[in-house]
């Protein structure tokens, strides 16, 4: 790393080390927000400030995508967490008053996969997404995930045995 690379406040990052995961970090916060680009905007802005003051120090117990995945991770569960009750209520409100089905973004190539993937629970989908679809370990997911590798372990197991018997039941119809 050269001296001048590197993050003021946060001595194990260089800003070229950040260029290079810059889209995945991004594709992490678009998931995280439903696809909503403005806000996912928001939120690697946000992971950007964090890591540039130094209040999300990189110790280098993890590689550096999976630290900064993990601070994307965070900063989107403290911004929705206040927001899910409300949002819960007012989704089931839209269900039960709009009969039209709700169009979603299927960035996958596979629409049936990316639908069996979508109606899997949140943490299955969680590391289900950052395996394939962000390419890191089960462990460094684990880690994204704030759970331990076994419980991360244990979702892949029940993500691709739920994803295999979906992916069935839509070739035999």
């Amino acid at each position: 790393m050269r001296e001048d690379d590197v993050l003021e406040n946060n001595t194990h990052i260089s800003r070229s080390a950040l260029e290079a995961i810059h889209d995945q970090v991004f594709g992490w916060a678009l998931s995280r927000c439903d696809y909503e680009h403005v806000v996912a905007e928001d939120l690697v802005q946000q992971t950007y400030v964090e890591l540039l003051t130094g209040r999300a120090k990189f110790q280098g117990r993890s590689s550096l995508k999976t630290f900064v995945f993990s601070v994307v991770q965070n900063l989107a569960r403290s911004r929705f967490r206040r927001l899910a009750s409300r949002m819960r209520l007012v989704q089931e409100v839209k269900r039960n008053t709009i009969e039209e089905p709700v169009a979603s973004i299927a960035p996958a190539e596979n629409p049936a996969l990316w639908q069996a993937v979508q109606s899997l629970p949140q943490r299955q989908r969680d590391i289900i997404e950052l395996v394939f679809c962000r390419d890191i370990t089960i462990e460094e997911a684990s880690r994204v995930m704030g759970v331990t590798t076994g419980t991360g372990r244990v979702h892949y197991d029940r993500a691709k045995k739920a994803l295999r018997a979906s992916l069935a039941d839509g070739v035999e119809r």
